[in-house]
């Protein structure tokens, strides 16, 4: 009975100890060092007036538990001017985050400064400092303004970043330059995204409460990989949210030319289509199968065993070609996101988890994509069709996603481990009216398209950090595997010739193509940093290496079908009815032809291995100067099993890419005043063709009719005397120059002018294919260069009246002139197709670079409110995006005058609640590419009419 009195008694203690425990508050911290930015590992953190204090550990962070009330506390380290931080009220049960709070040097006998908590949660002031003494040209946007902005995701935060632009609602532009030249990583790991052949990940994925910073770096530093032009965007995730966050967000969209449309386009789906996968229904007819018949062996004998098959097979086949109308619903999309710290005794826990849905749909009226060529006679400058279409299409959209981090820190050390998954799935359903005027063969058609694809993508990333104690040594490493897949199961394409619905090969017999690929990826980094002291200050030498392998393997079975006999009347879903197929009693109806055997180009695998050292050292050889030198070395090989289509060309896991390159870079600051820089960076990098365009493949988008083909074909004329392209693409080798003077302002305003120079070795371009209008290939283009002038500023209107000090006006402006001096074949087929009167120069635009670019807006922040307003516009120069070659001419994008409103307010006390709306493409303009020739009228390529749309948004903290 007495143990169990004792039992009982220990147990209320224990229970009344946690009682009062939960009753205190928690603050916690992040201490800078002002000059560097970076943070102080052992500042003293204590309650003034008490006992109770903390010390900050190697990220510079604190924690104090306290009981509710007003306090005042001071942080002080040796060296450095003390801190006070008054009016710091805790609430029982709640979380204080002091943010971005920063200790000065000591320089004299400077008293104690003291500033209040409310001014630290309204600043980005470590940011600011990074960047000020950032060893590159970077910008950069924290979580500080995520929380003030209500930014649902990392799409609509980063469009606040200097010089960055967002394309499609999702994709990462930098200065002006493509996917080629911009590039996306995830906390210091190249990941690929749900499209593997592009650089950047898309960003709407990442919800703004489980990121710490987006960091873009716009210079080259020896340790970030060096396949890059524009600029690398680091998506640096929280180990440790400050306080327990749990968010439900609802958004939707409405599109007044596009929703509650009842002449959408839609086709039969599979159960799971909502979920952005296919279960089945699309499923291949000869699934399993080795050796498929073909028609030749089995029409003079239906009934036997590979009669059976085949008809089995054509049997399988579903037999919609066309889709129907049926209003469709607005835009909606649902998120939920959880983190918190755990204090595990001296150790922290911490966890980040976000889930994402979106369900999205556009219907397209009046698209147009056609294909334009020079006339045959040299006095007529007026460009001719070749082919034209003109229709409607809609697209339905699936994205789910899942995020989920783990991060446990000791004294010394820190492990992280993160998880991201996506699934998407497309479809899109079209009618054209379609002409075809190439090459005599005159006729009109009716054109029906159905198409699906689905993709996913399976990350995982292990991380540690640690400091080793009683030195000046710091190990990061990092290994991360990712598993992508993309399957385009059952595309659709049919036209029937009018007036009579007729079929033929003349108008394109009808297609079925199943597209696979599958990919494999696994990156890992060691990095070591030792901090010391040269010409008698802080200096730093980092060195380290990096290993990606990556593998795919990409398949394409096209089947083709010819109706024999068969009367049609124009309905797109009759062709494959079964009285019209083929039979023993009707040996000339509807078979397929698989187009893959015996020789398939469109198969084929790939695998590249890419070793990279470097060695980094950054330090100040004098006073207010900055050194930051450093080399990397990659060694990149790519390999390549496949053939062409007359397997003339057969390679087995042959070497098609084997570069051993080095990459010098210098970073030169001048601190000309404490908020002042003068920048000066050289650095050499390259661009590398990917996977598919170092390849035989030929890929067809079906609603655009346009093939992309793989980069290893040659194209030969004037029966194969004179080649056009040899086939040999080599990767892109970059010399990059900037100087800057930029000068930072109180309340995140800042003033920069920069120049960059750029030259181009071998730069791949989109050329069109002579021999096939409509066919596009990557191809080295002679060298080029690339000058530009960037001026950047927000500036509070403050100074016109004090009352506007929190209205800013943004403006980012760049002007370029870009050269590329063409190959000698190009230049020869521009002279042999030019015009009377026509002056062929030897060099043209650089392909993908814009020569203006203007970002501006007006906005209004009022943190303390939480409400955030703007206006922004945005415009790009005509930029060349497809080379023209022989009579096909360049194609040019048209400036698409962009002008969006976004409005975020943060409602009630605890602000708990945050709404947004968001209007885009307000001027209603439509997006056009045109073919350009000299006197000639521009002709539309592309055309292409997004609407107005009405973003809306709503979140609630719980």
């Amino acid at each position: 009975m007495k143990k169990l009195i004792i039992s009982w008694f220990c147990l209320g203690l224990a229970l009344l100890s946690t009682s009062v425990l939960a009753q205190n508050g928690t603050v916690r911290g992040t201490i800078f060092d002002d000059a560097s930015g970076e943070p102080l590992f052992g500042v003293a953190v204590s309650v003034v007036g008490t006992q109770t204090g903390a010390v900050t550990d190697f990220d510079g962070d604190f924690e104090l538990q306290l009981a509710p009330g007003t306090y005042t506390l001071q942080a002080s380290f040796i060296s450095y001017n003390a801190l006070n931080l008054e009016g710091i009220d805790v609430v029982g049960g709640e979380v204080t985050v002091l943010d971005n709070l920063k200790l000065t040097e000591y320089t004299s006998d400077l008293e104690t400064v003291t500033i209040s908590a409310e001014a630290i949660r309204t600043t980005e002031a470590a940011l600011m400092t990074v960047k000020r003494n950032a060893a590159q040209l970077m910008d950069g946007i924290s979580s500080a303004a995520f929380r003030q902005i209500g930014d649902g995701d990392a799409a609509a935060a980063i469009k606040r970043v200097t010089g960055v632009s967002i394309e499609g609602g999702k994709y990462v532009y930098i200065r002006g330059l493509g996917d080629r030249y911009t590039k996306t990583v995830l906390n210091g790991v190249d990941i690929p995204g749900l499209d593997p052949d592009r650089n950047t990940i898309q960003m709407d994925i990442f919800p703004t409460n489980i990121i710490d910073n987006i960091i873009v770096s716009k210079s080259f530093t020896s340790n970030l990989p060096a396949d890059f032009t524009g600029g690398v965007v680091d998506i640096e995730t929280k180990d440790f949210p400050e306080e327990k966050t749990m968010r439900i967000s609802l958004s939707g969209g409405y599109n007044p030319s596009m929703h509650f449309n009842s002449d959408f386009l839609r086709a039969g789906t599979s159960r799971t289509d909502f979920l952005g996968f296919d279960n089945g229904y699309r499923d291949i007819p000869t699934k399993g199968l080795t050796d498929i018949p073909q028609f030749a062996e089995v029409v003079g004998n239906p009934s036997s065993e590979r009669g059976q098959t085949y008809q089995r097979i054509l049997r399988g086949f579903n037999p919609e070609f066309g889709g129907r109308r049926d209003q469709n619903g607005m835009n909606m999309g649902v998120s939920f996101s959880l983190g918190n710290q755990l204090g595990l005794g001296n150790n922290t826990l911490g966890y980040n988890l976000a889930l994402t849905y979106k369900n999205s749909s556009e219907y397209f009226q009046d698209a147009e994509y056609n294909l334009f060529g020079k006339s045959r006679e040299t006095g007529e400058t007026e460009l001719e069709p070749l082919e034209r279409s003109l229709g409607s299409y809609g697209v339905n959209n699936v994205l789910l996603g899942g995020l989920f981090g783990l991060a446990y820190k000791t004294d010394l050390s820190k492990y992280k481990l993160n998880l991201i998954r996506l699934q998407n799935g497309e479809s899109k359903v079209g009618v054209f009216d379609f002409k075809n005027t190439n090459l005599g063969a005159v006729f009109e058609a009716d054109q029906y398209n159905i198409e699906y694809s689905q993709r996913s993508l399976t990350n995982l990333m292990l991380s540690g950090f640690h400091y080793l104690e009683g030195s000046n040594w710091e190990v990061n490493w990092k290994i991360s595997p990712t598993l992508s897949s993309i399957e385009d199961p059952d595309v659709r394409v049919l036209r029937f010739r009018r007036p009579n619905q007729t079929i033929s090969s003349e108008v394109g017999l009808p297609q079925r193509i199943w597209r696979s690929l599958e990919e494999q990826n696994l990156v890992g980094k060691l990095d070591l940093t030792n901090n010391h002291q040269l010409f008698g200050k802080i200096a730093k030498l980092k060195f380290g290496s990096s290993y990606v392998y990556k593998e795919r393997d990409f398949l394409i079975q096209d089947f083709q079908f010819s109706t024999g006999n068969t009367s049609l009347n124009g309905d797109p879903n009759e062709v494959l009815r079964e009285e019209n197929l083929f039979s023993e009693s009707n040996r000339n109806g509807v078979r397929y032809s698989p187009l893959f055997i015996p020789n398939n180009p469109n198969s084929f695998q790939a695998n590249l291995q890419n070793l990279g050292i470097y060695v980094h050292s950054e330090f100040s050889p004098l006073d207010k100067l900055k050194a930051i030198v450093g080399l990397r070395a990659e060694k990149y090989d790519q390999f390549y099993t496949g053939s062409n289509q007359t397997q003339t060309i057969v390679l087995d896991n042959e070497k098609v890419l084997d570069d051993m390159d080095f990459f010098p870079t210098i970073n030169l600051i001048n601190s000309i005043r404490e908020n002042q820089n003068i920048r000066f960076s050289f650095s050499r990098t390259i661009a590398r063709p990917s996977f598919k365009e170092m390849s035989f493949a030929e890929i067809l988008d079906p609603i655009t009719g346009r093939t992309f083909v793989g980069g290893l074909f040659q194209e030969t004329t004037n029966g194969g005397t004179e080649v056009l392209w040899d086939g040999q693409l080599e990767a892109t080798r970059i010399n990059n120059f900037d100087l800057r003077w930029e000068k930072f302002l109180p309340s995140g305003q800042l003033l920069s002018v920069s120049t960059f120079y750029k030259t181009f070795d071998k730069p791949i371009e989109m050329v069109q294919f002579l021999s096939d209008p409509g066919a596009f290939q990557p191809r080295n283009v002679g060298n080029g260069t690339v000058a530009g002038l960037e001026l950047e500023f927000r500036k509070s209107l403050a100074f016109i009246a004090p009352k506007l000090e929190n209205l800013f006006f943004t403006f980012n402006g760049t002007l370029t002139e870009s050269s590329i001096r063409m190959s000698e074949s190009e230049l020869r087929s521009r002279q042999l197709t030019a015009r009377e009167g026509q002056e062929i120069s030897s060099k043209r635009d650089m392909a993908g670079q814009a020569p203006y670019i203007i970002n501006s807006g007006i906005a209004y922040t009022d943190f303390v409110g939480g409400l955030e307003a703007g206006l922004f516009y945005n415009v790009q120069g005509s930029t060349l995006n497809y080379v023209g070659f022989g009579n096909r001419t360049d194609t040019y994008t048209v400036p698409f005058h962009a002008v969006n409103l976004s409005i975020n307010k943060t409602l009630g006390q605890e602000e708990r609640i945050k709404a947004g709306l968001n209007v885009q493409n307000l001027l209603n303009q439509s997006r056009q590419e045109v073919f350009r020739s000299y006197q000639a009228e521009d002709q539309i390529f592309t055309s292409l009419n997004p609407g107005t749309l009405i973003n809306f948004s709503f979140s609630y903290s719980l």
